[in-house]
């Protein structure tokens, strides 16, 4: 019989891009339908970033490149994280993707071996789950509601470590709840860890220029653990790049050279032109970077004052990144013409149908009682948007 393989058939499809593609159906066929389901920036890639691109094209750089990035790139993320991070590592340390995602499939089919248990803070990126299901590993959440502004505790870390923990992955700030762990946050982590020399800790730190409440934090400044952390990062958020397709690990030497020997059997090296353009983007002027952050920042205090008004929706304001993720539960058990709400999925269904406004159910997050709802667009969008949302649900009942 002829039939895809289990390995395929047991993943699920990423129900974000999902929607954009409902959203993007829906806009084609004429529907005036507002997206707020896509975790992209609006802005343009910046201008000196483009014109590195162009140099780059002018001057030949259209063959393969080096499996793990061109040295100029690498070199370049070395000096960004000094420069951004105050943290030490050397060209042989990074390996260059195309994308995050790709960087964070290299590490987990890099170290992990089938039935290791990751450990995956809830609410989380819907890829991560179906990464560790790739690598034959085993998902183990540990949820933070809202009630702890969606950030897990030491004690709750501790509690989930078993002999059969590998990894420990996570993402601050949050996607999809725009969480930020605060140094200290972190240290408290951090002290759980140096307790389990043989976990692998994979820091998503892609939102890090997105951050509204103080310079940016990783796990890897904590010397008693910094040789078990990987960094994953890269271009898409902070510089308005996310086409370009260009994601890194800073990692120990022996994860890197892994994800090297990997990626080399996989796709080999990231396209030369996005490269090369990388390289401007972590040298060249990064005003650009507080200039979409500080619009973000804007965004969301307006948005957060429009969402706050609807009463069946209980909100946080995020610290990072551009998404809101409100507790929609006080709607389960309503209905509008005969269309019961009994989940966010049936929530965002409702709302894609009557109010033309795309969003992403929070069970693809691993939260069952939320809605994410990404700001990365205008004022005025965002403010219609919000609008329509009002007038569907005030016609539930």
């Amino acid at each position: 019989m002829l039939k895809v393989s289990n390995r395929v058939t047991s993943m699920e499809l990423s129900p974000t891009l999902g929607m954009s593609q409902k959203s993007r159906e829906m806009k084609a066929q004429g529907i005036d339908v507002i997206n707020l389901s896509v975790g992209e920036p609006d802005f343009r890639t910046p201008d000196h970033i483009k014109k590195a691109a162009f140099k780059a094209i002018e001057n030949n750089f259209s063959y393969y490149s080096p499996i793990p990035g061109f040295v100029a790139l690498r070199e370049a993320i070395c000096t960004k994280l000094k420069r951004d991070n105050q943290l030490d590592y050397t060209p042989e340390q990074i390996v260059v993707s195309n994308g995050a995602k790709q960087s964070i499939l290299n590490v987990m089919m890099s170290v992990i071996d089938k039935g290791d248990e990751v450990i995956i803070p809830s609410p989380y990126w819907v890829s991560y789950v179906e990464i560790v299901k790739l690598a034959q590993g085993v998902n183990v959440f540990v949820p933070a509601g809202i009630e702890q502004n969606f950030k897990i505790t030491p004690e709750q870390l501790e509690a989930a470590i078993t002999p059969k923990t590998k990894a420990f992955l996570f993402s601050s700030p949050n996607n999809p709840t725009g969480s930020v762990y605060s140094k200290e946050e972190l240290k408290a982590l951090a002290q759980v860890f140096e307790k389990y020399p043989d976990i692998i800790i994979l820091s998503d730190e892609i939102y890090e220029h997105i951050n509204y409440v103080g310079k940016h934090e990783s796990l890897a400044q904590f010397d008693s653990i910094k040789d078990r952390v990987v960094i994953i990062n890269g271009v898409s958020k902070g510089y308005a790049m996310t086409g370009w397709r260009i994601g890194y690990i800073a990692a120990p030497l022996w994860v890197a050279q892994a994800c090297s020997k990997l990626q080399g059997q996989m796709t080999s090296g990231a396209s030369s032109i996005a490269q090369m353009a990388s390289v401007e983007a972590f040298n060249g002027d990064q005003s650009c970077t507080q200039e979409m952050k500080k619009a973000f920042k804007q965004r969301r205090e307006n948005a957060f004052d429009l969402l706050k008004e609807i009463p069946s929706f209980e909100i946080n304001k995020p610290d990072g990144a551009f998404y809101f993720f409100p507790d929609v539960s006080k709607l389960f058990g309503k209905s509008c013409n005969g269309q019961m709400i009994n989940n966010p999925t049936d929530l965002s269904l409702y709302l894609l149908e009557k109010a033309k406004v795309a969003t992403v159910t929070g069970e693809a997050f691993g939260e069952p009682n939320c809605l994410r709802l990404s700001y990365a667009t205008s004022e005025e969008i965002m403010t219609e948007a919000i609008s329509r949302i009002k007038n569907a649900l005030d016609k539930l009942n």
